[in-house]
C-alpha cells in the first residue's frame, strides 16, 4: 500500500492520540486535504467506517491569534446545544509534542458549500429564499445566545469593542498599504469621531456569509453547520450584521479572486437582510450608517493586505492580483455609508 504523506499531519501519532482519547478507530487512518490556504490546514480523516475533520495551524508563518484552533474548538463545544448548528466536537490536542502544533478533530458534516456564483446557480429561487431566511435566523440566534450561560463569558472584552476595531483596522492599514489613500484616511477619521454606544454584547462570528456554512446535502434551506469560528469573540452584534451585508458588494469578487456566491443579484438586497434580522433577533438597528462604514473600512484594509502580500510574492496560487482594485470602491462605499454617521 502506498503511504501518502501530508504536510503537518502524522497519521500514526493521530491514531494513537484518538485511541487514547477514547475514540473508536476501525482500521488504519487515512487523510485527504480539504483546505491548505492562508488559514488553518483542514483535513478529512477517515477509517473504514467513520470520517472526521482535523484542523491545525499552518506549518509556517504562524499568527497565533488568527489560527487559534483551540479557541475555535471551545466555541463550537459551547454552542452544541444552543440552536446554532455546529459540527460535533470530538477531540482537542494542545500538546504540540503529538503532532508539532495544536489540533482539533470534529465530526464530518456531509453537506455542500456554496462558494461561487456557479455553486449558487445550482439552487432554485425558492431554495435561495429559504436558505437566506435560515442564514439570517441563525446569525440572529447566535447573537441571542447567553454567552455566560454556555461558558463563553471569558471569550473576549466586549466593552470598547467598536473603538478598538476602528483603531485596529487603521493600524493594520498603516502596516499593509502600498500607496497613500486620502479617502481611506477620511473614512477612518469620520468613524473615529462617530463611535456610537453599542447595544448589549453578544458572541460575534466575525466572518459570516453563505460560504462559511455547510448546507444540508438534500435541503438547501437547512444549514447543517456554521464553520470558520477563528475570528469569533464577544462584541457588538451589529458589526457582524454589517459585515455580512458589506460582503454583498461586488468588490468581494476581486477580494476573493472569483465570482462569489454572496455577491449574486439573486440574493436579497441588504435592506431586506437587515429587516429580516431585526424581526428574527428582536434588536433595534441603530446607527446603521456607522456600522456599514466600519465594515467597508475593514474589508478595504483586508483587500489591501491581500494586495500587499501578492506584490511581495507571499501568496500561493491565482486570484490575488485583483484585490488591490477593490480598495477604492470599498472606501467610496464606506464614505457614502457614513454621510450621516457624524450628524
Amino acid at each position: 500500500m502506498t503511504v501518502v504523506e501530508h504536510e503537518g499531519l502524522d497519521l500514526p501519532a493521530l491514531q494513537r492520540f484518538l485511541s487514547e482519547s477514547g475514540v473508536g478507530i476501525d482500521g488504519e487512518l487515512r487523510a485527504e486535504l480539504i483546505s491548505g490556504g492562508k488559514s488553518n490546514l483542514t483535513y478529512g480523516i477517515f477509517d473504514d467506517t467513520s470520517k472526521w475533520v482535523l484542523r491545525r495551524p499552518p506549518t509556517a508563518g504562524l499568527t497565533p491569534s488568527a489560527h487559534d484552533v483551540a479557541r475555535e474548538f471551545r466555541i463550537t463545544s459551547a454552542l452544541q446545544d444552543s440552536g446554532v448548528p455546529v459540527a460535533g466536537t470530538v477531540a482537542l490536542c494542545e500538546d504540540e509534542a503529538v503532532m508539532g502544533a495544536p489540533f482539533t478533530v470534529v465530526e464530518h458534516i456531509d453537506g455542500r458549500v456554496i462558494r461561487s456564483k456557479d455553486d449558487l446557480d445550482t439552487l432554485t429561487d425558492d431554495e435561495i429564499t429559504r436558505c437566506t431566511d435560515e442564514l439570517v435566523r441563525i446569525i440572529a440566534a447566535l447573537h441571542n445566545v447567553d454567552f455566560g450561560a454556555v461558558g463563553l463569558g471569558e471569550l473576549g472584552r466586549p466593552d470598547g469593542y467598536v473603538t478598538r476595531q476602528v483603531k485596529l483596522w487603521a493600524s493594520q492599514w498603516d502596516r499593509v498599504k502600498t500607496h497613500e489613500l486620502p479617502d481611506l484616511e477620511r473614512l477612518h477619521a469620520t468613524l473615529a469621531d462617530a463611535i456610537p454606544e453599542s447595544p448589549a454584547p453578544s458572541i460575534v462570528h466575525g466572518d459570516y456569509r453563505i460560504d462559511n456554512t455547510i448546507l444540508d446535502k438534500n435541503d438547501a434551506s437547512k444549514v447543517a453547520a456554521v464553520v470558520d469560528w477563528e475570528l469569533s469573540t464577544l462584541g457588538d452584534p451589529l458589526t457582524d450584521l454589517a459585515l455580512m451585508c458589506v460582503y454583498r458588494h461586488p468588490a468581494l469578487d476581486d477580494v476573493l479572486g472569483f465570482p462569489a456566491a454572496w455577491t449574486s443579484s439573486r440574493l436579497p438586497a441588504n435592506d431586506d437582510l437587515v429587516q429580516r434580522y431585526a424581526v428574527a433577533s428582536g434588536r433595534d438597528i441603530a446607527h446603521w450608517d456607522f456600522y456599514m462604514g466600519l465594515a467597508y473600512f475593514k474589508l478595504a484594509v483586508i483587500a489591501e493586505g491581500i494586495n500587499h502580500r501578492w506584490r511581495v510574492g507571499a501568496t500561493i496560487g491565482d486570484g490575488f492580483d485583483k484585490a488591490g482594485e477593490a480598495v477604492p470602491a470599498l472606501v467610496a462605499a464606506g464614505l457614502d455609508a457614513v454621510k450621516g454617521a457624524a450628524s
